[in-house]
């Protein structure tokens, strides 16, 4: 059941009584999703395979919150997910596609064991995902579904072919979507978010192993990011909560960027 934490009282109430379920949740930017939304009312259910994260998070929000163990490329996760979430709320409104795994690895290197697992985990699990809560959120009146894709699926990123690959599948598989639920007239809108370069655990072991800098272990860690250019997972969590709010009822099937210009100069080079 839910966890309850108290109000702090600086909530402006933009997600007030919304239900959100967000995957990948224990980590990175799926955690700064789970504390942005829940500072402005959502009820929370967060998703992982990290248990102990992904409880800890759970009990770190404030208001609602309960943590659901999921693998999300296992298809059979997703119903019970679904029914737990309804369960526990009564409803979905929103649904973050977050969860997601990366390795290092290009056209040559790619071992084709990684490149399955990768696509599985961003398409197989995106795809369950959408398919799973667009009844539910329809039930509810409309909602809003949220992938998690990349820059990478934009300009392709040589060091990493699978994940490029990956995050551009949920891209185009966001406008199908989003094309489908206006047909539809279900008042369910899909957009994509694409992060550049975010401080997030996936961030700091790509710089380490593709620059070998260890931007933790900086002297001051912080002005190191900021001369890098490297956001903050609370750059893309307002960027969610933006989506999943009525402020943004009239975008759907739109492609979000996120990465201080990054795209812009390389393309422009």
């Amino acid at each position: 059941m839910p966890t309850m934490k108290p109000d702090t009282g600086e909530s402006m109430g933009r997600l007030e009584d919304k239900v959100v379920v967000i995957t990948g949740a224990g980590s990175g930017l799926g955690e700064a999703d789970a504390h942005r939304l829940s500072e402005e009312g959502a009820k929370l259910v967060l998703t992982d395979i990290n248990v102990e994260e992904g409880h800890r998070v759970a009990d770190e929000c404030i208001g609602e919150a309960m943590f659901f163990e999921q693998d999300v490329k296992e298809e059979s996760s997703w119903p019970r997910l679904i029914e737990a979430t309804v369960e526990a709320f009564g409803r979905l409104d929103v649904l973050v596609n977050n969860a997601g795994i990366a390795h290092i690895a290009n056209i040559e290197s790619a071992a084709t064991d990684q490149w399955h697992e990768i696509l599985r985990v961003h398409l197989d699990g995106t795809f369950f995902g959408c398919r799973s809560a667009i009844p539910e959120m329809t039930k509810s009146g409309g909602g809003s579904i949220i992938n998690m894709s990349s820059v990478a699926a934009l300009v392709g990123l040589s060091s990493y072919l699978a994940y490029s690959a990956a995050k551009g599948g949920i891209r185009s598989m966001t406008k199908s979507i989003a094309s489908y639920c206006r047909e539809e007239k279900n008042l369910i809108r899909c957009n994509s978010i694409h992060p550049g370069s975010i401080s997030t655990p996936m961030v700091h072991e790509a710089l380490e192993k593709l620059s070998g800098i260890k931007l933790m272990e900086q002297e001051d860690p912080e002005a190191t990011r900021k001369a890098m250019g490297i956001g903050e997972p609370l750059d893309v969590a307002n960027m969610v909560l933006f989506l999943a709010s009525e402020e943004s009822k009239h975008i759907n099937g739109a492609e979000l960027v996120i990465d201080n210009g990054d795209t812009i100069r390389q393309l422009s080079r």
